[in-house]
This record gives structure tokens, C-alpha cells and sequence, in this order.
């Protein structure tokens, strides 16, 4: 059997090594306390399952749904209106997609051909890097550096690689590194993509969960945005929703049909009880975001607190529902540092986080830790964490 070349770039996943890791460990009786994907396990509110429940029971909702109902896009437009001040037109700025992964994935298929290039974060959530690569483009990292405050520093990107560049991946707060970006990023982001008429993908899914008393807005509120990009919106953190897999892509009127013309030959739409599901959410009672916010600060602080107080110090995130950590300094100047960490860590202690190597090149050094546990379940991990002594220099 031959397979196709644009494999050879997608080997075993993270993710699946450090699931297989942890299935072999829970063969042997022992404990994992999982912080390494980021799976929220924070149910939806009752008239969120309530909205889903109802419809599955309508025999008319298991047909192919087709597109987007309207009720759905008029509900996003009010969305965004309420939420972050921006005025959409829900027919023609707005396409749903099968959860951001989805939509993340397919989206450079509309942009680029091969071998064009693509400006993506260093580190970066994977698909950033992962979708332009399966439509045949060739990457070019743009380091989020911690004497930047992880902040993308768009002056270091070379003049010959901004005129060939085609489209630009950003997200802030940011998977992994957790951060939010100033206003003035996004003036320089939005002037930058004029000058070399670039597309911006603002992906902006971790906008509610923000710790602290801060406030985050959309990319899509500054001037300017809307003629150079698009903004990706996820209802799988904010409300509980990730395996009912919905989001949005919102903004430039050209890039949303692309997108939805692409879709339209690939799906058949979202099933009718998501769809009705995501406007009980985002037109329902929003005292659900801040139990989901302030249940995901109560986690970050618990976890950061505790191993901290064991001799590693790990700073709080500002937001996002993890946390990037500097790995222990015995273990800095090893080779495949991040990786040997990790794999000892879950064999010493029962932890079980993810290298930060697994979001690109900047990641050497780091690990993501997932705040997907409860509060017990982080104070077990962080007391097993101690006792195995792995913190001892």
C-alpha cells in the first residue's frame, strides 16, 4: 500500500503516546491524575442539556441539517453584539463549524496552495501549524518569547517571508502559554496584515476564562479587523459543550463563504439538536460562564499554590484553562528535557502532564498542565508529586 507524502508529517500524536502511557500504568493498579489534554469535564448547564434533550426527541431533527439555521446565526450575531460589541451580518459573517478543531483544520484550504507560506505561533496550539501543512503550505514560527510576555513580536518577522505570506495564525489568551495580548498588538496585527495582505485567523475560544477581575474582548472589535480577518469562537470550554463539537467563524464576509462553500462539499451540516443546544447557550442565563470561570480559577490556584509550595515554582495563569510551567532545573539541561520530565514525572509521581516540545520548537523547557482535574484530585497529585522526591536537586 502507498500513502500519501502529507502523512509523513503526521506521526504518532503526543497525545496517543501519553494516553497509551497511561492506559499501560492503569493496567498495573496504579493512580494517573491526568492534567495532559485539555478535556473539560464541567457539564453544560441544565437548560443548555435540557435544549439538546428536547430536540433529539423531534423526529424532524435527525434529517441532514444542510447549513447553518438561521436561528443559530441570528443568535451568534446577538452573541458577539452583547458579549464583545461587534455588529456582525449573521447570514453572511457567520459559518458554524464542527468545533474549532474542525474548522482550524479545513480553513488554510481556502487560502493557500502549495508551497505557500503561513506565519503560525511558536508554541502553538497544534492544529495552528497542522491545517496549513495538510493544504501543502510551508510554515514560518513566529516565537512567543518569555522576555516578550509570550507576546508574538511581529518586527522580527522578515521582510521577504511577511511579502510572501499568505495567511497569519493568532490567539490570544493563548494555548499554551496562557497569556493575553495588549490592545496594541492588535493595531500593529491588523496594520501589519494590511501592509502585506495577509489573512488573520484570530482564534479566541478561552476569552471567558479569564482569572483575576481582567476582561478579554474580541480581535474582531478593533478597527480594521473585519477587512483583513476572521475570528474562530468555541463553545466547548465556556459551556461545557466540547464533545457536542460546535463553534464559529466570524468576520471578513470573502473568508466566512470560502470557509462555508468548502464545508458545504466536505459535511452536511451540524446535527439540528447541537444547533438548537448553542442558542439555548449563548441566549440562555450567563451565570454559567462565571461558575465555569471561577471553577477553573479555584483549580489554577489550587495547583499552582501547592507545587509552588513543594519547591516548584510555577507562576498562576493568567487565563485559559491551563498552565505553562518552566520544568524543574535538574532537569533543564538534559537532553530532550521537556519529554524526560514528563515520562518520569508520570512514573515517579502518577502525574501526568504534556512536553512542552509537543507545541513546537519555543516549547523545549515547558510543560502544559491541563486544569481538567478537581480540586482533590490536584491536591492528590501535588502531594505524590512531593513524595516521590523528583523535586530533590
Amino acid at each position: 500500500m502507498k500513502f500519501s507524502k502529507r502523512m509523513e508529517h503526521f506521526g504518532t500524536g503526543i497525545f496517543s503516546i501519553l494516553a497509551e502511557k497511561k492506559a499501560a500504568r492503569l493496567s498495573q493498579g496504579k493512580d494517573v491524575i491526568d492534567l495532559s489534554i485539555g478535556a473539560p469535564n464541567i457539564p453544560p448547564a441544565p437548560h443548555i442539556m435540557e435544549a439538546l434533550v428536547k430536540a433529539a426527541g423531534e423526529k424532524e431533527n435527525y434529517l441532514y441539517a444542510i447549513r447553518d439555521t438561521d436561528e443559530l446565526r441570528n443568535a451568534a450575531a446577538a452573541w458577539y453584539q452583547r458579549r464583545y460589541g461587534v455588529i456582525l451580518d449573521p447570514q453572511k459573517e457567520i459559518v458554524a463549524v464542527m468545533g474549532s478543531q474542525e474548522g482550524l483544520s479545513h480553513f488554510a484550504l481556502t487560502i493557500v496552495d502549495e508551497g505557500d507560506t503561513v506565519l503560525v505561533p511558536d508554541p502553538c496550539y497544534p492544529v495552528f501549524a497542522d491545517g496549513p501543512v495538510l493544504a501543502g503550505a510551508k510554515l514560518h514560527y513566529m516565537p512567543q518569547r518569555e522576555e516578550n510576555g509570550y507576546v508574538i513580536d511581529l518586527k522580527e518577522i522578515p521582510e521577504e517571508v511577511a511579502r510572501r505570506a499568505k495567511l497569519m495564525v493568532v490567539s490570544y489568551p493563548n494555548n499554551p502559554t496562557t497569556v493575553m495580548a495588549p490592545d496594541s498588538f492588535y493595531e500593529e496585527l491588523i496594520a501589519f496584515a494590511k501592509k502585506y495582505d495577509i489573512i488573520v485567523l484570530h482564534d479566541n475560544a478561552y476569552s471567558e476564562l479569564v482569572f483575576d477581575g481582567a476582561g478579554c474582548g474580541s480581535f474582531l472589535r478593533f478597527p480594521g479587523a473585519k477587512e483583513v480577518g476572521v475570528e474562530f469562537n468555541s463553545l466547548s470550554k465556556t459551556y461545557g459543550m466540547a464533545g457536542a463539537r460546535i463553534g464559529f467563524c466570524l468576520g471578513n464576509e470573502e473568508i466566512v463563504e470560502q470557509l462555508a462553500a468548502l464545508k458545504s462539499n466536505i459535511d452536511y451540516g451540524i446535527f439540528l439538536p447541537v444547533q438548537k443546544a448553542a442558542v439555548a447557550a449563548i441566549t440562555g442565563d450567563q451565570a454559567c460562564v462565571e461558575t465555569v470561570r471561577r471553577a477553573y480559577e479555584r483549580r489554577r490556584d489550587v495547583l499552582c499554590e501547592g507545587l509552588t509550595a513543594i519547591g516548584w515554582k510555577v507562576d498562576k495563569c493568567p487565563a485559559t484553562m491551563f498552565v505553562w510551567a518552566k520544568i524543574p532545573s535538574r532537569f533543564q539541561n538534559r537532553p530532550d528535557a521537556s519529554n524526560t520530565f514528563v515520562m518520569e514525572l508520570l512514573d515517579q509521581a502518577g502525574v501526568l502532564v504534556t512536553p512542552g516540545s509537543a507545541f513546537g520548537p519555543s516549547g523545549e523547557g515547558y510543560v502544559r498542565m491541563a486544569l481538567v482535574q478537581d480540586e482533590e484530585a490536584m491536591e492528590r497529585g501535588i502531594r505524590a508529586i512531593e513524595e516521590s522526591g523528583i523535586l530533590i536537586e
